[in-house]
């Protein structure tokens, strides 16, 4: 009998596991689809995460980010979101005497890291050699939580957390409905090599078509993220990578230095809620209980701030339902406060109605000259309030 069995070995699951195993409770970590080993000479992974000051201090707290920080991170220190050239909001550490704004990490370096971390606790036991074919809350039956696998074994816990992503298998369990869309548009992740030196900015342009960004990673290597239509979508993946490059150059800004296409990837665009994130015995964090228009890159940094409040709420040998509720309410009303803040965002700068497009410049060249509330956006972006 476990304390708690944590279906999903991802980034949020696995720092579940390793705040929780860490605090003395008994933790079974469910997870058939581990990473890849990391080499120096890896080529850098497609999916990439902008990590902000406070999920970094979350995995340095649990031992974490040591090792993530032995294989390859790059900080920025500077980050730019304007339409034009005459409507730019520019910030940068230095104005509020901090070191940097946030990293970019690859995820899969991120997941590496954590379960380093989570490789000598003697309180996890990981199941990753066959696939859940039942998950059973317990709730009717009143029984303990079971979840049973192909290969016929089974494990029994006190609470499962579900970190088992936006198709949960946990949440279907559990019968909690969701309530979200998929949006109009698709991203398109192209990784790039620049030439020029590493860059410490992170930018944001938007453009009639969708937002297009630059997120610097390690050495001279980039991601680029392109919003755009399905069709538009299909038809630049099927371009060759020099017939790509044009399409970018005519597309992207002047701030984008040269460079080379290496790869592409697509995603679509979701919003989904869970109407619920806790149900029984059954609690819901990072994708699973919310998934969030990308926009601001605040995805998996909302996952690690449910791990914290979590922890937080956990105290004890016997954590209660109390405690649990109290986790929900904090973490649900935020992270529908930050959806429904990226929504409103994205809605204004798809009008092209003339008077809303003199607003919201106006809007960006005042935030450029807040002073005091132009600082106080940057530290809630670092997850600093």
């Amino acid at each position: 009998m476990f304390d708690f069995c944590i279906v999903g070995g991802g980034m949020v699951g696995a720092t579940t596991a390793l705040g929780l195993a860490q605090k003395g409770f008994s933790v079974a970590l469910v997870e058939t689809h581990l990473p890849e080993p990391f080499t120096t000479d890896d080529e850098p992974d497609m999916r990439v995460s902008a990590i902000s000051v406070t999920s970094q201090l979350l995995l340095a707290s649990l031992g974490a980010w040591q090792h993530i920080a032995h294989m390859r991170t790059c900080s920025y220190r500077r980050l730019s979101v304007w339409e034009n050239i005459t409507a730019r909001t520019d910030f940068d550490c230095a104005d509020i005497h901090a070191d940097r704004l946030g990293y970019i990490v690859e995820n899969r370096i991120l997941q590496l890291g954590i379960h380093q971390a989570l490789a000598n606790l003697p309180n996890v036991t990981w199941f990753t050699k066959s696939d859940i074919t039942m998950i059973d809350t317990g709730h009717a039956s009143h029984r303990f939580p079971e979840i049973h696998f192909a290969d016929k074994s089974l494990l029994t816990c006190k609470w499962i957390i579900g970190a088992d992503g936006l198709h949960s298998k946990v949440r279907s369990a559990a019968n909690i409905g969701t309530q979200g869309w998929q949006y109009r548009q698709q991203a398109l992740a192209i990784q790039v090599v620049t030439h020029a030196a590493p860059q410490d900015i992170t930018w944001q342009q938007f453009i009639p078509s969708g937002p297009v960004a630059f997120l610097p990673m390690y050495e001279q290597f980039a991601s680029l993220v392109w919003y755009n239509t399905n069709d538009n979508i299909r038809r630049l993946k099927a371009l060759s990578p020099s017939a790509l490059k044009q399409e970018i150059k005519q597309a992207f800004p002047d701030e984008l230095v040269d460079f080379d296409v290496l790869k592409t990837a697509h995603f679509p665009l979701m919003r989904m809620h869970a109407n619920q994130y806790v149900k029984n015995n059954v609690v819901l964090v990072g994708d699973a209980a919310h998934a969030i228009n990308p926009l601001a890159g605040q995805g998996v940094n909302l996952g690690f701030k449910d791990v914290a409040a979590l922890l937080d709420c956990i105290d004890g040998r016997s954590p209660s339902v109390d405690c649990m509720h109290k986790y929900e309410a904090k973490r649900r009303r935020d992270n529908l406060l930050m959806m429904s803040a990226m929504d409103a965002i994205y809605g204004t700068f798809k009008q092209s109605n003339p008077l809303i497009k003199t607003l919201r410049n106006l809007g960006l060249t005042l935030a450029n000259n807040g002073g005091p509330i132009k600082h106080q956006v940057m530290k809630y972006a670092m997850g600093l309030r």
